[in-house]
């Protein structure tokens, strides 16, 4: 949608974490207002109508009938804590909320440069969007010296990271896997 910019690309003005989707990493979106995309976002064009709105909890009307379900499903990155994410940056404020981001942001780069075997980029990618941060911070002090040994195998970087990452989400009782809608 032309003229739709933003400053803030980790956190999309509906409440995704743009910086830790799988496409906005392996380069093929720009994020939230980052250029050329959202072309058919509702959300965004309603924004566009709204002067000083720039994330959705900022307007009057939130939430609004944009919202009805859009946590039931996944497209590229997860929608279950949309609403939350909204509701942590309000309560917490921007620039704590964008911190945050940045150090998922900083463990979901290490994961993909030094554990990525070609299969895990969207399991690393709901990891960092879907765990608090203590849990990254506990995982990526398993991982993180395994991840930097080259002596270690790829595929061993690779499996081990999942596993750990795997099991913490088990001990919340959180799936890592996308929610597709189904076909009908």
């Amino acid at each position: 949608m032309k003229g739709f910019e933003r400053d803030d690309l980790l956190l999309s003005l509906c409440g995704l974490n743009c910086g830790l989707c799988s496409m906005r990493v392996g380069g093929y979106c720009p994020g939230c207002g980052g250029g050329a995309g959202n072309q058919g976002c509702a959300i965004a064009r309603c924004a566009r109508e709204k002067p000083g709105v720039e994330y959705c909890f900022q307007c009057a009307e939130f939430p609004c009938a944009h919202y009805d379900g859009i946590s039931e499903y996944d497209l590229f990155v997860t929608h279950r804590n949309q609403m939350e994410n909204l509701e942590r940056a309000q309560r917490d404020g921007l620039d704590a909320y964008r911190a945050e981001q940045r150090e998922k942001a900083a463990a979901l780069a290490l994961l993909l440069d030094r554990c990525n075997d070609g299969r895990r980029k969207t399991l690393f990618c709901q990891a960092a969007n879907l765990l608090e941060l203590d849990d990254v911070r506990r995982a990526m002090e398993r991982i993180e010296p395994v991840a930097v040994d080259d002596a270690v195998p790829l595929r061993e970087r690779a499996a081990f990271a999942a596993d750990t990452l795997k099991g913490l989400a088990a001990e919340r009782g959180i799936d890592l896997r996308l929610r597709k809608k189904p076909k009908a």
